[in-house]
């Protein structure tokens, strides 16, 4: 693949989940950013291809895939052509965009596709056509576009698909109110941000649990000794058993098993033992297993590890600017997590005036770096292109490089250690 090509390319993920709340699986996203028309790539079946292969091959997206399956975009072309065989189809939905013809051609090609074992969705759909018929006896998924469609037209199109034993996708989900009504009418999977959006409720106050753990960073934070900190875990035992269990995950990298809180003080340090407190704010407070994968621990985690290893470039041996970063990343989705205003959980804890700005204006370089992560997720090129231009010795391929390392970090939180 060229030079031009890479340094192009943007590669973006969106969660898809399921109606029990939790990830099933992620949209890769190929998106070409910078001054150049992004159909002018695109349209070119080499660019498009190599794209992926380079994604798989070198920046290693199968490994940061986890367990979750990931949906492509095939247009006819590369619907048509051999590369796809490269791939690996245990991994991976090929999603069949709206603007291709379904011509017997293309029902055959899809036909060997799923003998070779790829998962086959339809992508885009709006309302049903007789012309649809041959791919719907076929695929396995079809993402429904719930956006241009009203509540009755988003009926009748639901109750067509239903005519076929198909797994139904919700997408550009935005709201709370839109996931019940389609879960209602049936669709096991959803894709949008409406579960990263706050529910702001006045004079709501944080639980036992989250005050804890806000009680626990700020202790943390002013370098309070081991047993201060056993004393505030010893009345959340349920947080007290996550802790444990996340420390000794994969993506934490300590090979000795942590046993106590102040075990973990040792073998972490504080610098460690201060991560996994924040992540541990996404996390069941009961101690159960079920939250692990929450689409919002998935996303708050990506989020500040991308951010950290983006610092860590920016600044190399700068470790309070990596820790600085780290701590804007996942803080960013505390107003989703409590369904409370930035300005109030600033207040708990003594965050840096930088960890402020970034969280409360986008504000500095750690707000850029949240700004690009943000528009990652949210697949806005142009502002992708415009924010990397401000970020001195980072390009757009170090940027993927370092959201593949952060996928496949957050995917092994809670997954432990042999």
């Amino acid at each position: 693949m060229s030079a031009e090509i890479s340094e192009e390319i943007f590669i973006g993920r969106q969660p898809i989940i399921d109606r029990h709340q939790q990830l099933y699986a992620y949209e890769l996203l190929f998106r070409s950013g910078g001054q150049k028309n992004s159909a002018e790539v695109h349209d070119n079946l080499a660019a498009t291809a190599n794209v992926i292969m380079h994604a798989f091959a070198d920046l290693g997206v199968e490994a940061a895939l986890g367990p979750y399956k990931g949906f492509i975009n095939c247009d006819e072309s590369l619907l048509l052509s051999d590369m796809l065989e490269a791939l690996p189809s245990d991994k991976i939905v090929l999603e069949v965009l709206e603007t291709v013809e379904i011509t017997p051609a293309i029902v055959g090609r899809c036909t060997e596709l799923k003998d070779r074992g790829f998962t086959i969705a339809l992508d885009d759909f709006v309302k049903y056509e007789d012309k649809f018929r041959p791919l719907l006896d076929l695929v396995e998924i079809v993402k429904v576009d719930i956006l241009p469609l009203t509540q009755k037209e988003l009926e009748d199109a639901t109750r067509a698909l239903q005519q076929w034993p198909l797994k139904l996708l919700a997408e550009k989900v935005d709201s709370p109110e839109q996931a019940k009504f389609c879960n209602d009418l049936g669709y096991e999977l959803f894709q949008g941000y409406y579960f990263a959006k706050p529910t702001i409720i006045a004079g709501k106050k944080l639980n036992l649990s989250q005050l804890a753990l806000m009680q626990l960073l700020g202790l943390v934070l002013a370098d309070a000794d081991a047993p201060q900190l056993e004393k505030v875990l010893k009345h959340e035992p349920g947080l007290t058993m996550n802790l444990m269990r996340l420390t000794n995950s994969v993506a934490t990298g300590v090979r000795a098993k942590v046993t106590s809180v102040r075990h973990a003080i040792t073998v972490l340090g504080r610098r460690q033992l201060q991560r996994w407190l924040q992540i541990l704010l996404y996390t069941n407070p009961s101690g159960g297993n079920q939250n692990v994968a929450s689409p919002l621990l998935q996303l708050a985690a990506t989020r500040g590890r991308l951010m950290e290893l983006l610092a860590l470039k920016l600044r190399p041996g700068d470790h309070a600017f990596e820790d600085h970063a780290f701590m804007s990343g996942i803080m960013s989705l505390m107003p989703a997590l409590m369904g409370t205003p930035m300005e109030q959980i600033l207040k708990t804890v003594n965050f840096s005036s930088h960890v402020r700005e970034a969280l409360e204006s986008r504000s500095g370089a750690l707000g850029t770096m949240l700004s690009l992560a943000e528009a990652l997720e949210g697949n806005d090129v142009q502002v992708c292109y415009e924010l990397t231009q401000q970020l001195v010795g980072v390009d757009v391929e170090t940027i993927n490089a370092c959201l593949t390392q952060a996928l496949a970090w957050a995917n092994n939180i809670g997954q432990e250690n042999d």
